[in-house]
């Protein structure tokens, strides 16, 4: 098997991290990554911010659980406090992927090129829509302004990256999805 097809076989969503953060040559090595992926006529229609700083971190997840413990249908608080009570599972990095309207195609190629480079590097990552609940959130412009969102641009996905604290196993694949047409 080649080594682009063993990292997406071993690529495995990650919920638990130990907390620190990787070498910056790898979170650089990521970012680009990011970068180099292919667009809808090349428009490339996305900003990569990469948050290391800790603090923020666990501020936006504090705002995600309590907004998560105050909704009315408590299942996904319940699901996350099974987890271990955060929406971030203590990642020290997130790549937030910020996008133009009508270009969620491109958000999700982007994100899965961070999985597969994090992945290819020896770290751990999680593909996390719930982290638009704190950029929603009553206090959304807050931290869109602290990570620096620009105007005409709006959340697409982050990608949690760190170290797992134990190596979970990618999940099984069901290839009665695969269907030929010959």
């Amino acid at each position: 098997m080649n080594e682009t097809l063993k990292t997406i076989s071993q690529r495995y969503s990650c919920r638990a991290y130990d907390g620190h953060l990787p070498e910056k040559e790898k979170l650089e090595a990521i970012a680009l990554a990011a970068v180099q992926s292919p667009s809808a006529m090349n428009r490339q229609p996305w900003q990569i911010i990469v948050i290391t700083n800790k603090s923020l971190i666990e501020e936006m997840d504090a705002e995600g659980m309590r907004i998560l413990a105050e909704a009315e249908d408590k299942t996904t608080y319940e699901r996350f406090m099974n987890r271990g009570g955060s929406v971030f599972y203590n990642a020290p990095c997130m790549y937030l992927i910020l996008k133009q309207p009508g270009t969620d195609m491109d958000v999700g190629i982007v994100s899965e090129n961070i999985t597969l480079a994090a992945t290819s590097l020896g770290l751990d990552s999680v593909i996390c829509g719930m982290a638009s609940i704190p950029f929603n959130g009553p206090k959304g412009d807050e931290f869109k302004k602290k990570v620096g969102f620009l105007d005409g641009w709006e959340f697409g996905v982050a990608v949690l990256v760190g170290i797992g604290k134990t190596k979970g196993k990618p999940h099984t694949p069901d290839i009665s999805k695969i269907r030929y047409v010959e």
